[in-house]
């Protein structure tokens, strides 16, 4: 252990834990954070229009303030971007968070003064859980690569907007970013292949020991790096590798041929960070799940999927929350969010200290026959099955095939592997068992002959590479959706 290492592992131990034990005190906090956001909240013009100076409990909260989307933001954004002040927060946003919308085009989220540290905040303490558990923090001295989106920023009327990934990158401390990679100048390249290939010339034979990113564009890079280097794995070329945080997706259907590139030992850290907010981190437990961010500026609400269909569905904060079953995640925050529907599902696996799982998207679902299914199902059930077999998988998604003649409809999975299995129908069988353990109500159409069992259509290599540049989403924080409850995905892969 370095001289460093003797310094900063017992504060990076001290500070796990006082985060941990303010977990366990979550419902207090949260109740807090309430109180305060709608204080602060009050003297806005959402706060006025919504007479939050009238409200003294939730329940009158969420009587006054319904869940609503970006679309319902939107005349408080255009407000904003005509340079009004105190719309959804005091003063002006810092930045706008540039994200993809699917119905409504591009969507600006407001990061304010008050939420910025969330995002900077949440990172330092994924990585300092890292030190805690391993008691070593080399990293911290050598080379990391943060695959990002651009920094340069544009302007919304006055006020700075970009990806994410670009904003968070004007906030890395000095002391990291003396060792970060790519350059700035790398970092600036909009193409995402031609971007990729400056980063592993910079990259290579350097002391890399740290590797942040979402998981399809962390194995890309991989992949050009073995590709560049003649086949050697990840640890032949970066023998000091430490730590590969990732987030954006589940991790599951990637784990594998992550580990097969890598080649070696490291440490994986999962993060569940979005434009509205970093809301979870693994804080380097044994115990699945990532610890719940709930003293972070952000007051939770949690919808059963059953309900968030109703007029009102039912809310509930964070002590009527059950395990095993999946909620929608609705903030209200200090960037100006109120009852905002983040879009994600998660899962709780721990109360004690509150522990989340992300499940999957709103958007993304199939239940094209009433079977209900969601992301999380496909997404473990693959991952079972290539753990169990020789293939591995780069990308995959799904989509209904309806009745055509006499034959049944069912679940067309378009699958572009790494490594194909010996026997495609097989691999289909076994993968459609796995699904009717999963989905009582798929298993309940597939053996009252509503449904036949699932195809798997073997693509061929750099698929969904191309579609993702066909729509312009290369790279970046951008990604497949794993499921949807049409073809319009797979009708464009078909081509």
């Amino acid at each position: 252990m370095g001289i460093r290492s003797r310094f900063t592992q017992p504060l990076a131990e001290y500070y796990t834990r006082s985060r941990f034990n303010k977990n366990l005190n979550g419902i207090d906090l949260q109740n807090k954070i309430f109180q305060t956001l709608i204080k602060e909240g009050s003297n806005t013009r959402f706060g006025q229009d919504h007479r939050f100076h009238q409200i003294k409990t939730l329940k009158a909260y969420q009587a006054a303030v319904p869940i609503r989307d970006y679309e319902s933001f939107r005349p408080y954004i255009e407000m904003i971007k005509n340079g009004e002040s105190d719309v959804l927060w005091k003063g002006k946003p810092l930045y706008f968070a540039k994200t993809s919308g699917t119905t409504s085009g591009a969507k600006y989220i407001p990061i304010s003064k008050d939420s910025i540290s969330n995002h900077i905040k949440t990172a330092r303490a994924a990585l300092i859980a890292n030190v805690a558990k391993n008691k070593e923090a080399s990293f911290f001295t050598s080379k990391m690569i943060f695959l990002s989106g651009s920094p340069d920023l544009d302007h919304l009327g006055c006020i700075p907007t970009g990806r994410l990934s670009g904003i968070v990158n004007h906030h890395i401390p000095a002391y990291l970013r003396i060792n970060q990679l790519p350059s700035l100048k790398t970092n600036r390249i909009e193409d995402w292949e031609s971007k990729l290939n400056k980063i592993v010339e910079e990259s290579i034979g350097q002391d890399l020991r740290f590797v942040s990113g979402i998981p399809p564009w962390i194995q890309m890079y991989f992949e050009f790096l073995q590709a560049a280097s003649g086949g050697k794995t990840i640890k032949e070329i970066f023998p000091n590798l430490e730590v590969v945080v990732h987030g954006g997706v589940n991790f599951q259907p990637y784990e594998k041929q992550l580990k097969a590139l890598i080649g070696g030992k490291v440490d994986f850290v999962e993060c569940y960070p979005a434009s509205e907010g970093f809301f979870a981190y693994h804080d380097g437990s044994e115990n699945p799940g990532m610890l719940l961010n709930i003293d972070s500026g952000i007051f939770f609400e949690f919808v059963p999927l059953d309900e968030l269909k109703k007029e009102n569905p039912v809310r509930l904060d964070l002590s009527q929350i059950n395990l095993r079953e999946d909620y929608a995640v609705v903030i209200s925050s200090n960037a100006g969010l109120w009852s905002y529907l983040v879009g994600d599902t998660i899962r709780f696996v721990s109360l004690q200290p509150y522990r989340i799982v992300v499940t999957g998207r709103i958007s993304q679902y199939i239940s094209a026959f009433g079977e209900h299914v969601i992301a999380s199902e496909v997404e473990s059930a693959l991952a079972e099955l290539i753990e169990a077999t020789e293939s591995s998988v780069k990308d995959f998604t799904v989509a209904p095939k309806m009745k055509v003649g006499e034959e049944l409809p069912c679940h067309e999975w378009f699958v572009e592997f790494d490594q194909e299995p010996e026997n495609l129908e097989i691999f289909a069988s076994k993968l459609d068992a796995l699904m009717c353990k999963k989905n009582i109500y798929y298993n309940d159409l597939i053996q009252g002959g509503i449904l036949q069992k699932l195809k798997v259509r073997s693509l061929p290599p750099n698929s969904f590479k191309r579609y993702m540049e066909s729509i312009g989403k290369l790279g970046g924080q951008n990604k497949i959706p794993h499921l949807s409850n049409d073809r319009k995905i797979v009708d464009q892969l078909s081509l």
